[in-house]
């Protein structure tokens, strides 16, 4: 009875055995990082006191691929953190991928005055606050004037340190975000280990 190639080259079957491990890892990450969930390190202040920077973040990316396999836009729950990828961002300039809440929806009415948002809709035809329900975290007040109503397949978003220029948003330059840029809700914070949230 004959030996097969590999009983007699075990170093080529070990050698084989390594490389096939390494392409299902490399694999196995792609898929996860593409339709699960991706981590993403906190820089500047624009989510104090949220969120401050060295922070380490998971994205839930489940509810994107979930989307995008029936061929919808994955939109987000107003209040929600959210990490997207800067829509003006250019190689070499700015962050590529940015953390911020969500305010307000394609075809709202998004009014900031007197250091607070108002958001108009058909539900709230008189206007409503959309921080209410986001337990206080937003600091206040909130810098600056908009009087706009959010273009369509775009959602507006804001960081939750609001005065002055500390957070580059849909307020003063950054401009809506389409759909298609956002990469996930935030669901856990999982560095600084004393400091492990979910959102």
């Amino acid at each position: 009875m004959h030996a097969s190639f590999l009983q007699r080259h075990p170093l080529f079957k070990d050698t084989l055995g390594v490389i096939v491990f390494v392409l299902c890892v490399l694999i196995g990450t792609i898929f996860i990082n593409t339709f699960v969930f991706r981590s993403f390190n906190v820089e500047g202040p624009s989510m104090e006191k949220t969120l401050y920077t060295g922070d380490r973040l998971v994205v839930n990316r489940l509810p994107v691929s979930w989307a995008q396999l029936q061929n919808k836009s994955y939109v987000p729950d107003r209040g929600q953190v959210i990490v997207f990828k800067n829509p003006k961002f250019t190689a070499g300039m700015g962050e590529e991928y940015i953390v911020k809440r969500v305010i307000a929806f394609a075809g709202e009415h998004v009014v900031l005055k007197n250091g607070a948002y108002t958001v108009y809709n058909g539900e709230h035809p008189e206007g409503f606050n959309p921080d209410d329900t986001n337990n206080g975290e937003p600091g206040s007040p909130t810098s600056g004037e908009v009087d706009a109503v959010v273009p369509d397949e775009t959602i507006f978003v804001s960081g939750d340190h609001r005065q002055e220029s500390f957070s580059y948003d849909s307020r003063n330059g950054l401009g809506t975000i389409p759909y298609y840029d956002i990469i996930g809700p935030v669901s856990l914070r999982i560095f600084p280990f004393t400091k492990m949230r979910s959102f």
